[in-house]
């Protein structure tokens, strides 16, 4: 936006001051939003005010309102990107605010959203994935989007719900789905906690020479909503699974947390799998102890379809 000084500037150099002058005014109070302002504030505004103001009157005719001149936040082309200006009365005239646009404020409200959703180990682009993008292309992914919906729905924090157990084969959208569900919680002002279970594992193996095991364990416990991603993936070891994955999943099942997981096995296959450690030590008890508290925290569901990475 061309400031009024430079604007003056660069006619006076063709016109008489005067002449500028009155064309610019005639310019200015002809602006419907001007002439509203005006009108909504009569009694209140003299002649004399609005001459003191008409700078601050052209630096607000002169921007884009309601975003309508703008193609996008980067390409805003206000003074102050991102925010659009309206006319104010003060003491000595009339001054001009600026309160954020509507672009502004869906962009300020995704980022709280983002900041709502602790992704450690996830791709950054899980905070985009939405529910109305998850595809349906069978009878189970129709029924796990359902179920998915209902929990957004009805979850308040406090009242406990069951989570889900997402299973099936590679690259049918487990992630994606857990994604969706935490977006659509933060849009409700509920945090999460989306974690990438190989990797958990192998930090928290490094954590041990670091004494922050405890710190980690604590905040996965609490963690209003709690997600799971590709829990079997991992080298089970006793202690992953009796020092770190039982603590988490006791605590929560006694705090009554929703927990969601996602797996390429069914909860038969993984109870098989947490029972040989990779000593080769076969301990059906202890996995099934993890089994019982799976199933108590989430409900079995499984996604279908083709291969969403091909």
């Amino acid at each position: 936006m061309e400031r009024i000084g430079d604007t003056i500037k660069k006619l006076t150099e063709k016109k008489g001051f005067q002449e500028l002058y009155n064309e610019m005014k005639a310019e200015i109070l002809s602006n419907q939003e001007v002439q509203q302002f005006l009108k909504e504030n009569e009694g209140q505004i003299t002649s004399s005010m609005i001459d003191r103001s008409l700078g601050k009157l052209y630096e607000f005719i002169n921007q884009s309102k309601n975003c309508e001149h703008c193609a996008s936040l980067e390409g805003c082309r206000n003074i102050i990107p991102g925010y659009e200006p309206e006319l104010v009365l003060n003491r000595n005239g009339i001054d001009v605010h600026y309160v954020p646009c509507k672009t502004k404020i869906l962009d300020l409200e995704r980022k709280r959203a983002e900041s709502l959703i602790q992704c450690i180990h996830i791709p950054k682009e899980i905070l985009k994935a939405s529910m109305s993008e998850v595809t349906i292309d069978t009878p189970n992914r129709l029924k796990a989007v359902q179920k998915a919906e209902e929990f957004i729905e009805q979850y308040e924090l406090g009242d406990f719900q069951k989570g889900f157990y997402f299973y099936g084969p590679f690259g049918t959208g487990k992630t994606y789905l857990l994604g969706a569900i935490a977006n659509e919680l933060a849009a409700k002002k509920i945090s999460s906690i989306i974690v990438y279970v190989p990797e958990l594992i192998r930090e928290m193996k490094q954590s041990i020479h670091e004494n922050t095991v405890n710190e980690k364990i604590e905040m996965l416990k609490k963690a209003p909503i709690l997600m799971f991603d590709d829990i079997g993936a991992e080298t089970v070891s006793s202690w992953v699974r009796d020092e770190i994955l039982g603590p988490i999943l006791q605590f929560r099942m006694l705090e009554k947390l929703p927990t969601f997981f996602s797996s390429n096995f069914d909860l038969n296959e993984l109870e098989h799998h947490l029972s040989y450690t990779q000593r080769g030590e076969e301990e059906k008890v202890k996995a099934g102890r993890i089994i019982e508290r799976i199933r108590y925290l989430a409900e079995p569901l499984l996604i279908d379809g083709s291969n969403k990475r091909r």
